[in-house]
């Protein structure tokens, strides 16, 4: 399986100093990956597309754009794709957009002292998504969060007093994400929870009160698809880990699956392998309860004595 960040942090718990490095970022290598792709699918070699640029992109700087070791500005992939000729009119844009927005300033830029470079790319990625399917067994997903919650779960998770001593700051970045609920074209979200996580114990009841009161109303929304995996439900593929599947439209060249552990974070990027993270979640979404059966289970939880 592809396994492009194997090593580099993201949340809460995995809170490093910034890091300023030159390792390409996810979006590059998307970029870079579905070009390639593009170039290979119609047996064109580099200096083939050099050539049909008429310089204007030579073999050196295509190899570098294609394996993610320069960053694209929105001119040199016109010019690649005015070179690959006859590409899709809604592909073009997309990824004329995904270069351009590769190189906004984000909102999130103002926390760098807080976020990894990992954890900025998934920030970055959400921002950018379009749809975004969650698998979580023991934790509501972070876009669902109540400060309070998401407060008790970043402190709790923080592995060194660095990164507790930046727990309201990574709290705010929690609940800025959530913007991408309320944007003018609202993400669209299908959540999967495990029962597990609507069971947490927080230091004051009322938290989790409000939390799962937060999870009733937001289910109410077209935009958001929330599931409840009960706990007594038979073994299932979500037994292997949590997974989050970030996808742009109708180009499934560009999906993502995000992959957290404790102490690192990996993005799965190959299309076969981010396949096979759809299919999974297509089978949780088979086994957990419908969604008036999910929000009559998370009401009766809130309301338990």
């Amino acid at each position: 399986m592809t396994r492009r960040s194997t090593s580099r942090q993201t949340e809460p718990n995995h809170v490093r100093e910034a890091e300023f490095v030159s390792a390409p970022t996810v979006r590059r290598r998307q970029l870079g990956r579905t070009l390639r792709a593009m170039r290979e699918q119609l047996g064109l070699k580099q200096e083939d597309v050099a050539q049909r640029s008429g310089g204007a992109i030579n073999r050196a700087k295509l190899s570098r754009i294609e394996t993610a070791l320069t960053a694209a500005t929105a001119a040199d992939v016109g010019l690649i794709l005015d070179a690959l000729g006859g590409v899709d009119d809604a592909l073009r844009a997309s990824l004329i957009k995904l270069t351009r927005e590769g190189a906004r300033r984000g909102w999130w830029q103002s926390y760098r002292s807080v976020l990894s470079s990992a954890y900025e790319d998934l920030i970055s990625l959400e921002s950018e998504a379009d749809h975004l399917s969650a698998w979580q067994s023991t934790v509501i997903p972070g876009l669902l969060q109540t400060g309070e919650y998401a407060q008790q779960i970043i402190s709790a998770t923080a592995m060194s007093t660095s990164a507790a001593d930046r727990v309201d700051a990574l709290v705010e970045v929690r609940l800025a994400r959530q913007s991408v609920l309320t944007r003018e074209d609202p993400l669209k979200l299908w959540a999967i929870i495990g029962e597990t996580a609507l069971r947490t114990r927080c230091s004051d009841p009322q938290i989790m009160h409000n939390q799962l009161s937060r999870l009733a109303a937001l289910s109410e929304r077209p935009t958001i698809t929330i599931q409840v995996l009960p706990s007594d439900t038979a073994p299932h593929v979500g037994q292997m880990g949590a997974f989050s599947i970030l996808g742009y439209g109708t180009h499934a060249d560009l999906a993502v699956v995000h992959v957290e552990s404790l102490t690192s974070a990996l993005y799965v990027e190959e299309r076969s392998d981010v396949a096979m993270y759809q299919e999974a979640a297509q089978q949780l979404r088979a086994v957990a309860l419908s969604v008036e059966e999910s929000r009559a289970m998370i009401t009766e939880i809130r309301d338990e004595k």
